[in-house]
């Protein structure tokens, strides 16, 4: 590199080269990043960050296809939520605003996609914990109490001294009802923010039902209040010819209420409702994971007490308690028999595929930990279920098989489907494919045998938790 003397003329050069500049784009912050969402219960708490915060299932999803707000510089969004209500307050702050090629972002447009009508100016939000105080009672007061029990977990230390607490309700009551709809609309945000993949359901249909849990505080003049805790959305289906199915939609409790059990009394209401009207069954809407593990504990309790499906039980233990499982045997523990399922269904409005998560459940629970030969023909008999179920699989597909294979395009693994044909002889490379694809299917298998053991362990620990508390 050459040094430039002071003094020395510049040199020219021969073609002079121009400088582009490029304007910045805006890359945009998601919507996870600057936003916070705060449930409060009264004035004091509005504006205090210390306050409860939720942790919602995916805020980018609610903000156009990338999930992010273009436009600003150090932006921060706090949204207050009352749970006396269920109005909400926005406040925005930010650095600055420009342009970067994206636009700017209308927040307020955004946030009222989400919460509609409930977001509402700071000076009436703040109004509203005192003239909507009695909200939840004033809506609820003509709904059917389906189920009263005492006070559950940690609610007795929020109980004023001077307050009677009478019990904990789930009222049912039909969203084409005006009041009940317009709460459920104020409760939409909260399903959008917390419930994966929720979105509003349609108050106008007459079929839709709501079952709100709450707790209801009487004071010693006889007068009460009620703090909303959750609520589920259920669906009466027209099943043919002459019954109806039941199908929960969604199921919420608010966090700062969940694992106090109010969301198994959610459930047991609505089947307690299932059987005395006579539903055909009882179904759920694609349900989380835990929300079918909860499910499935509950559903388990009910069938331990049934009287007609012990024997059933016991046939199955005894099977276990013999030195080898042979097919018959295991066919046994596959399943419990047909006509059993059909009395369940009838009784309990238990449907066939739930029944048939719970039956493995129900034979371990009643299985001493300590008879090692019997818990070990009880994995081989998971095992043999679990392999039958993928061997099923596969044949429907017609000896049609996906298996993942290495390619030379930049990516790690190429799906390819063949068609298997055990009848024809396979040269060496294809015989080495095969072995290996062998092995991996006997570790997949080996791995959803495991898991199936752990979420039935897992289930039977909760059942024996309930079955405590009863």
């Amino acid at each position: 590199m050459a040094l430039k003397h002071k003094g020395e003329e510049p040199v020219p050069d021969a073609k002079k080269r121009k400088r582009v500049g490029f304007t910045k784009i805006d890359p945009g912050i998601e919507a996870n990043e600057c936003i916070k969402v705060f449930l409060v219960k009264n004035q004091d708490e509005v504006g205090d960050r210390s306050s409860f915060c939720i942790d919602p299932v995916d805020l980018n999803q609610l903000f156009g296809e990338d999930g992010k707000i273009y436009g600003y510089k150090g932006l921060k969004i706090d949204i207050w939520l009352s749970i006396v209500s269920f109005h909400g307050y926005a406040e925005f702050t930010f650095e600055s605003t420009s342009d970067g090629g994206k636009g700017i972002t209308d927040l307020k447009t955004a946030l009222q996609n989400i919460f509609g009508e409930s977001l509402i100016e700071k000076a009436d939000f703040l109004e509203s914990f005192s003239r909507e105080s009695q909200c939840i009672r004033t809506v609820l007061s003509d709904g059917a109490v389906v189920r009263s029990v005492p006070l559950m977990g940690d609610e007795t230390s929020e109980t004023h001294v001077d307050a009677e607490v009478s019990a904990v309700e789930v009222i049912r009551m039909n969203l084409l009802n005006m009041p009940v709809g317009l709460l459920y609309s104020r409760l939409i945000p909260l399903v959008l923010l917390l419930v994966e993949g929720g979105s509003p359901i349609d108050i106008a249909d007459p079929r839709w039902e709501i079952y709100f849990v709450v707790k209801k505080t009487r004071d010693k003049s006889g007068d009460y209040s009620m703090k909303l805790l959750g609520f589920a959305a259920a669906y009466l289906f027209y099943h043919y010819p002459d019954s109806t199915r039941l199908r929960i939609s969604q199921i919420l409790v608010l966090p700062q209420y969940q694992g106090k059990g109010y969301g198994r009394l959610l459930l047991e209401s609505v089947n307690f409702v299932a059987v005395s009207e006579n539903v055909y069954d009882v179904t759920f809407e694609e349900p989380s994971e835990y929300l079918q593990h909860l499910r499935t504990c509950i559903d388990t309790l009910r069938l331990l007490s049934f009287e007609p499906l012990k024997s059933a039980i016991n046939s199955a233990i005894s099977s276990l308690k013999e030195g080898n499982l042979c097919k018959k045997t295991s066919k046994l523990l596959s399943g419990p028999p047909p006509r059993m399922t059909e009395i369940v269904r009838q009784k309990l409005k238990i449907n066939k595929k739930q029944f048939l998560r719970c039956w493995e459940v129900l034979i371990y629970v009643n299985l001493d930990p300590k008879d090692k030969k019997c818990m070990d023909n009880f994995k081989t008999s998971v095992s043999d279920r679990v392999r039958s179920d993928i061997l099923d699989k596969d044949s429907e597909n017609n000896g049609k098989r996906l298996i993942e294979v290495p390619n030379d395009y930049g990516h790690d693994m190429t799906f390819i489907v063949f068609q298997s044909n055990t009848d024809e002889e396979v040269d060496d490379q294809n015989g080495s494919l095969a072995s290996d694809q062998s092995t991996t299917q006997e570790e997949q298998l080996n791995q959803l045998v495991d898991k199936q053991m752990k979420d039935i362990i897992e289930i039977a620990k909760k059942v024996s938790s309930f079955d405590n508390k009863q």
